[in-house]
Order: structure tokens, then C-alpha cells, then sequence
């Protein structure tokens, strides 16, 4: 199979204005698709913005909804695959999730992030339920999983077990934390032998200070692209016979001992 070029999306947007961030993606999609792109993937929450405060509910929408929609028509004008983060309303249950649409504009996977971070969040979304959820694009299993959810390494290797090539994390990574993106990623990306493309969002944003920094790791632990503080779109290919040639030579996933591992699945104590 050949590469999967895959582009990052560094960028806030207009928090608050689905309109102008619908704009800036119909752009970025344009300028990705011509430099050869399949796949576009955007920071969390890119739709509406992060620091929304009250705005969520009001902001929040059905996953086939008018923002996914529209979404979709970019998607397939472009004919490039678009992974974004949105505030996902089920009924009266809002979520914080990111959905993945094909390049023909069909959607082919929606997720709802698992582990809350902090009391914005933890205020205004329930968790999800489903930690590994995944599609095909171009051959290429492609695995969805948002910001804080990476840092908990069971979450990652549920992917690594179930075949995940390619894992997308779009996040609102803030300061002082940027050692998650400088360096977890691109660990957590060699110790399950699959591709991380995890994509920030940057600058200031109400309370918060987003350091960017997105990057694509791959499975031998090397950062393919990576981006600076500010808004950037980046490039970069996920190649399957890398992986393939990474993953015979690593025996992480082959070396296991699933039954000395009980207590990962017990409370903590205190």
C-alpha cells in the first residue's frame, strides 16, 4: 500500500464561531489536498473552540447535525478525509467528541472521549464508554482517541491489541504540560508500534494558554513533522511498510504477559 499523507491542522480558530471555523477548515482542506493529503485532522473542539464556558450547550450538536454536515460537503469537494473535535449532543447528554468523515463525505467513525480532563469538562460532558473505535481509510486502520485519553498507556494499548495503524488525538494541550507532546507521544507511538498523529490547538484561549507543538510520531519512536506554537499546517506520510517492518523487529506486543496484569484493572488505592 502506498504512504497515507496526512496533514495537521494547528490552529483555534474563532472560538464561538462555527461559520469562521468552518471556513478555516474548507481552507485548510484545499491547501492539504493540493500539496497530495488524504487525510486532514483537526485540534479538539475545532468546531466551536475550547474555552466556550456556557456557549457548550448551546454550541453542541447531533453528530449528523449542520456543522457535520458541512463537514461532509468539504470533505467531499476536496476529496480528502477530515477527522475534527466538536461538542457531540445525544438527547440531553452533550459529549466531548471528534468525528472522522470520509473523502466522499460519508462519516465513518465518531467518538466520545473517555477521560475527562479537569472541571471544565468534567462540568459540562459524560464520559464515553467506547475506548477503542476505529475505520478503514485507504487501507489503513485508523483509530480515534482524544487528547487526555492518550496519556493513560491502557487506552493506547486496547488500540495496539485491536490493530490500530494509525492513532488520531486531537487535543487542547495547555501549558505547562508540553512534555506530553514533546515527549509521551512519541513513546507512546513506539511502545504500541503504530503512528500517533496528535494535533494542538495554540495561543491564548480564555484561562487557557495552548502551546501547539502537534507532531505525527511513528512506530520506531521518531517524529515525522512537528509543528511550533503557532497556527501551522503540517505534512507528513504514514507508511504501512514501516510499520510492518517495525513491527517484526519490535517484540513489545509479542513479548507480553496479559496475566501478570490483574491490577491494572483494579481501583487504585486511597
Amino acid at each position: 500500500m502506498p504512504p497515507l499523507r496526512t496533514a495537521l491542522l494547528q490552529s483555534s480558530g474563532t472560538p464561538g464561531s462555527v461559520a469562521r471555523n468552518t471556513e478555516v477548515l474548507d481552507d485548510a482542506a484545499r491547501r492539504a489536498a493540493a500539496d497530495g493529503a488524504r487525510l486532514l485532522v483537526c485540534p479538539e473542539m475545532f468546531l466551536t473552540g475550547y474555552a466556550i464556558g456556557d456557549d457548550v450547550p448551546r454550541l453542541a450538536e447531533a453528530a449528523d447535525g449542520p456543522a457535520a454536515q458541512a463537514v461532509a460537503r468539504i470533505a467531499a469537494r476536496h476529496r480528502i478525509a477530515v477527522h475534527y473535535g466538536y461538542p457531540e449532543r445525544d438527547g440531553d447528554t452533550l459529549y466531548n467528541a471528534a468525528q472522522l468523515i470520509g473523502p466522499d463525505g460519508t462519516p465513518l467513525a465518531n467518538y466520545r472521549k473517555t477521560h475527562l480532563f479537569g472541571g471544565f469538562e468534567q462540568r459540562w460532558f459524560t464520559p464515553g464508554e467506547q475506548p477503542v473505535v476505529q475505520a478503514e481509510l485507504d487501507g489503513v486502520r485508523v483509530g480515534l482517541m482524544i487528547c487526555y485519553d492518550v496519556e493513560f498507556p491502557e487506552n493506547v494499548r486496547a488500540h495496539a491489541l485491536a490493530g490500530t495503524d494509525l492513532l488520531l488525538v486531537p487535543t487542547a494541550q495547555m501549558h505547562p504540560f508540553q512534555f506530553v507532546a514533546e515527549s509521551l507521544v512519541p513513546v507512546r507511538a513506539f511502545e504500541n508500534q503504530l503512528y500517533i498523529a496528535y494535533v494542538n490547538r495554540t495561543g491564548p484561549e480564555g484561562e487557557f494558554e495552548f502551546v501547539g507543538l502537534s507532531c505525527l510520531a511513528g512506530p520506531d519512536g521518531t517524529v515525522r513533522t512537528r509543528a511550533g506554537r503557532g497556527g501551522e499546517l503540517v505534512l507528513a506520510d504514514v507508511d504501512p511498510a514501516l510499520l510492518t517492518a517495525s513491527r517484526a523487529a519490535n517484540p513489545y506486543l509479542r513479548d507480553r504477559r496479559p496475566g501478570l496484569y490483574g491490577s491494572l484493572v483494579r481501583e487504585a488505592a486511597g
